[in-house]
């Protein structure tokens, strides 16, 4: 007999996978074109650009359009639920640092110390974990779209896992008024329906208790001077981009009342590095990515490793001019975020 050839390596495995995926087509991970905006409905409609996936070079074109009306901007055609999956299969996103994660975690020290905390959009959850180090006595839940909730569980992040949406209306009406405090950082520009997320969020809380959202604001500067290099336009990674002022209504809409709405806290001071080091990125050979047909050669890979290391002081110096300027641009329109803190009243 000839010798049997060894089990494929798990990179292998992952690649075959994702082709087998790949080769029904892509046509069938986006939704039918919107005609009107999803948050106030207007047709007025404006196309802000058109571009491939930039951070993680997943197959396909997306577009971004911008509600002349109400200034929501979305991805457009959405994602379809086969596209939400596939794209939710092969997350790509670095761990937040914890100094960020304690930050946000301490905008709720003024506030009474919370017995339950649910996280949303959670992922492995480190932001639990880097929260409980100043609520050490808090029983922290998480919510997530993917298994890896489920990881954050086995790991001891967390007390509870929920794999889903949180509007998902099971999940809503089990965890209705449960909690003391429910946090949404970053996570109501990935759902589809950031509507009903927030409400769903609304619903899990105690009366009293506080909502923690951190968001990218659509209308900072750098969203108009960068375009699609500017990071939160990164497609599909980001579907929705909520005006503040649209998110503060809503909020109000639901019985909540406005604690604090600032941009300064959540700034992050990367736009300009991020932006260097997508363009460079954009021309040099694509990754090894398990959605690429074939590895990248050696040859591939050498001339790949060279201009990065080429870039590397304009990086680096893009990088010292975000952090040098940070101080001014996170009191400014350039500040690229906003943190509400909102009470349920």
């Amino acid at each position: 007999m000839p010798p049997t050839s060894p089990d494929p390596t798990a990179a292998e495995r992952r690649r075959a996978a994702c082709f087998a995926e790949l080769a029904l087509g892509t046509a069938r991970f986006h939704a039918p074109r919107r005609a009107g905006c999803p948050w106030c409905g207007s047709a007025r409609l404006l196309t802000r650009f058109t571009a491939p996936d930039l951070l993680h070079h997943k197959p396909g074109t997306f577009t971004l359009d911008e509600c002349r009306d109400c200034g929501h901007t979305f991805l457009n055609p959405p994602l379809s639920p086969e596209g939400l999956a596939f794209h939710h299969r092969y997350p790509h996103d670095p761990r937040p640092g914890r100094r960020r994660l304690r930050a946000a975690a301490r905008a709720l020290l003024p506030f009474p110390e919370p017995e339950s905390w649910l996280d949303v959009g959670t992922g492995d959850a480190h932001f639990p974990q880097a929260a409980r180090e100043l609520f050490p006595y808090t029983a922290f839940d998480g919510v997530d779209p993917t298994h890896r909730v489920l990881g954050a569980r086995a790991a001891g992040r967390i007390e509870e896992a929920y794999v889903g949406h949180l509007a998902a209306p099971d999940l809503s009406a089990r965890l209705r008024a449960r909690y003391d405090v429910v946090s949404l950082l970053h996570h109501l520009d990935r759902t589809p329906a950031p509507r009903a997320e927030i409400r769903a969020a609304v619903t899990a809380l105690r009366p009293g208790g506080h909502l923690l959202l951190e968001a990218p604001d659509p209308q900072c500067v750098f969203a108009r001077l960068l375009g699609k290099w500017w990071l939160p336009h990164t497609l599909p990674r980001h579907l929705h981009l909520i005006p503040l002022d649209n998110l503060r209504r809503e909020l109000e809409s639901h019985g909540c009342t406005i604690v604090t709405a600032d941009h300064r806290p959540a700034h992050r001071p990367h736009d300009l590095s991020t932006a260097v080091s997508l363009a460079v990125s954009h021309v040099l050979p694509a990754p090894d990515t398990p959605w690429r047909p074939t590895a990248p050669t050696p040859l591939q890979q050498t001339v790949r490793t060279a201009f990065r290391c080429a870039a590397l002081p304009l990086t680096a110096a893009a990088g010292a001019a975000d952090h040098t300027l940070a101080p001014l641009l996170r009191r400014t329109r350039f500040a690229n975020a906003y943190r509400i803190i909102a009470r349920r009243t």
